[in-house]
């Protein structure tokens, strides 16, 4: 696997942070304005602390299956595979140093644990979906 593949696939992980943290800035935006308006901001900040890493669970398994499908269409065999573990990788590293740098609870390693888990398990279905949709 060469630098450029990697460079594409650090690319696809970063993308699919982006678009978990837009979900949970959408959910906010939803719950603030439909949910559950009217209050200050200091009750939305707490909201969305409790709330993010389900956002990030809930939304993470279909982002990180369609990344893995999508990578996992490039190449072929244990390529795809490998494509799809590298992405699931870089968003891990990131989404923990992340949560390390902010402080960890333990409420909070579970969740990250279960989100880390559920993102691995999707986008390694992904790619096993994308091998077998090509050969059949």
């Amino acid at each position: 696997m060469n630098l450029s593949r990697i460079a594409w696939l650090i690319g696809v992980a970063i993308l699919v942070m982006i678009a978990n943290i837009a979900v949970s800035i959408l959910y906010m935006v939803v719950y603030s304005y439909l949910i559950d308006p009217g209050h200050e901001k200091q009750y939305y900040d707490e909201h969305v602390q409790m709330a993010a890493p389900y956002c990030s669970i809930v939304a993470g398994i279909p982002l990180m299956f369609l990344a893995g499908w999508w990578v996992g269409g490039w190449w072929q065999g244990e390529s795809a595979v490998r494509s799809a573990l590298i992405v699931w990788l870089v968003y891990a590293v990131i989404d923990v140093a992340i949560i390390l740098a902010s402080g960890v609870t333990s409420r909070m390693a579970i969740l990250v644990a279960v989100s880390i888990l559920t993102k691995l398990a999707s986008v390694y279905a992904g790619a096993l979906f994308a091998n077998g949709s090509r050969s059949g």
